[in-house]
């Protein structure tokens, strides 16, 4: 153990939940490799609420026991870097999976500046056993590249359970997820915020635990999946819903004077109708993009800010949303008035239906585009409202 009064220039900090078997093991090799190296550190364990005695055996080989009553993989390391001490972290899980004797590659990397270094177990080496088959050729993978596509991140292994970052540049990111999907908010989080990221080969063994792991493959999978799908709201709805809004838009248009026929396919009313629901989606989900990340940013979970983004922000607000909801709506109700009254020359007769029913959908169509807007600018309004916060 470093004296109080020593500079700790590493932490390595295990979650642990109920680790008895493994965890003396993991204490060990890293106060063997803080001594090898002569790296100044400190070994953490992050208590998750172990009912085995964990605590006892990690404080006899010399870690630091920290309790987090608030439960969850991401809530347990989260607790254990607040309270880390060191400069630099390397968290990994203490079931024996991960060589804690063998850090020097994520340290060099560390003092060299680096600020986030995760390990790749497919370019280090995957012990057999150690990692199901559902896990090594589908969801690591997947994930991972979805990652990569939707962040535009060089890391190839999203979900390595070794890694090492500067302790402060990550404080500073408000990482908040408490379940599994942690190990994809510190990256997504990193590659957003500019920071350094880098990977080191590393290795995966198969753990030494006798009973079966926390993670749960698909609960898990899929908590992962929809953190990186809602973190990127222009992936998810910004260039579908506009897509899907342009093209309801001007279809709605086309078939509002009459049929259109492409070779044998025929295109009437039941189709203008069904574009313009499509129109009024894909604009509820631009809406809802341009509001996701005014939120988000507002909340400072997405650091870097598009330079065009800003200057929309700038221009929109709850006056110019209202403003602008009411233009579309008067369009719509003019063209219902106009309706009415052309029905009212008729003497309130009948009417020809696909003649009414083109004008009527086109109508509603800017009616309920312009209740949207007004709507999308209220809400607007609210979170820009400012509040004092502790």
């Amino acid at each position: 153990m470093p004296a109080a009064t020593d500079t700790i220039e590493l932490s390595i900090v295990m979650p642990c939940l109920n680790e008895a078997e493994t965890l003396a093991t993991c204490i060990d090799k890293a106060n063997g490799y803080l001594e090898r190296s002569g790296v100044v550190g400190e070994v953490v364990v992050a208590d998750n609420g172990s009912t085995d005695g964990s605590q006892e055996i990690a404080l006899a080989h010399g870690a630091r026991v920290v309790d987090v009553p608030a439960k969850g993989y991401g809530s347990a390391l989260l607790g254990g870097i607040e309270a880390a001490r060191g400069t630099y972290v390397i968290m990994g899980d203490a079931d024996d999976s991960y060589d804690f004797s063998r850090l020097d590659a994520f340290v060099e990397r560390l003092r060299a500046g680096d600020q986030l270094v995760m390990g790749n177990r497919f370019r280090g080496g995957i012990a057999e056993g150690a990692m199901p088959p559902l896990h090594k050729y589908l969801g690591n993978p997947v994930l991972s590249w979805v990652g990569r596509v939707l962040f535009r991140s060089p890391i190839g292994d999203f979900h390595c359970g070794l890694r090492g970052f500067h302790r402060q540049s990550m404080l500073d990111l408000h990482l908040q997820t408490t379940g599994m999907e942690f190990a994809s908010e510190v990256v997504v989080k990193s590659t957003l915020g500019g920071l350094r990221v880098t990977e080191v080969p590393t290795t995966l063994d198969k753990d030494g635990r006798s009973r079966p792991p926390h993670l749960r493959s698909w609960r898990d999978g899929w908590r992962h999946l929809r953190f990186l799908l809602i973190f990127s709201p222009r992936w998810l709805f910004l260039i579908p819903g506009t897509v899907a809004f342009l093209i309801g838009l001007l279809g709605t248009f086309a078939l509002a004077f009459g049929p259109v026929v492409f070779g044998d396919v025929g295109f009437d009313l039941s189709s203008q109708v069904y574009l313009a629901a499509l129109t009024v989606v894909g604009y509820q989900s631009v809406l809802f993009a341009i509001l996701t990340k005014i939120y988000a940013q507002h909340e400072g979970f997405r650091i870097p800010r598009s330079r065009n983004f800003d200057r929309l922000e700038r221009r929109i607000s709850l006056e110019s949303g209202a403003l602008a909801g009411l233009a579309l709506f008067l369009v719509g109700l003019g063209i219902a008035i106009w309706q009415f009254v052309a029905w009212g020359a008729a003497d309130f007769g009948p009417l020809d239906p696909g003649t009414t029913t083109r004008t009527a959908v086109l109508a509603a169509l800017f009616m309920m585009l312009g209740s949207q807007t007004i709507m999308a600018g209220m809400f607007l309004g609210v979170l820009k409202v400012g509040l004092r916060r502790e």
